[in-house]
């Protein structure tokens, strides 16, 4: 019959165990990496770029698709002798601006809000983290 010590670190029953080694202290919030404000953020970044590009791509796109199927609408003409072709491709450049506008109007009420929370709450997390 032989004896197991509680702790293998001892060999001798009297001898003191060795301190438990200190447990981390748990953030009182998710490591930012993992926080649902970032897939907030990625949702709300990628619903703004699909509408810009749709804007813009999605106009150019009707107009090949009207240049190709529809020749008879792109050489009939509109006013003075101007083919709605012409027409239909110079308004490509307001439509582009509408697509940045879109962009930004969009960045300034949705991805940028939740970016500078975002911002915010890491600067404190990293001030928590350099106090300790």
């Amino acid at each position: 019959m032989s004896y197991d010590p509680p702790h293998p670190s001892y060999t001798y029953p009297w001898q003191p165990a060795p301190p438990e080694p200190p447990r981390p202290a748990r953030p009182a919030r998710e490591p930012l990496g993992h926080h649902s404000d970032l897939r907030l953020l990625r949702s709300a970044y990628r619903w703004q770029r699909r509408t810009a590009t749709l804007t813009a791509l999605g106009y150019f796109t009707l107009f090949l698709v009207l240049s190709a199927c529809a020749p008879g609408v792109m050489t009939s003409t509109v006013a003075d002798g101007i083919p709605a072709g012409l027409l239909l491709a110079l308004l490509q450049l307001p439509v582009t601006w509408l697509a940045i506008a879109l962009y930004e109007h969009t960045a300034r009420r949705q991805v940028d809000p939740l970016a500078d929370r975002i911002r915010k709450q890491a600067e404190l997390d990293a001030r928590r983290g350099a106090m300790r």
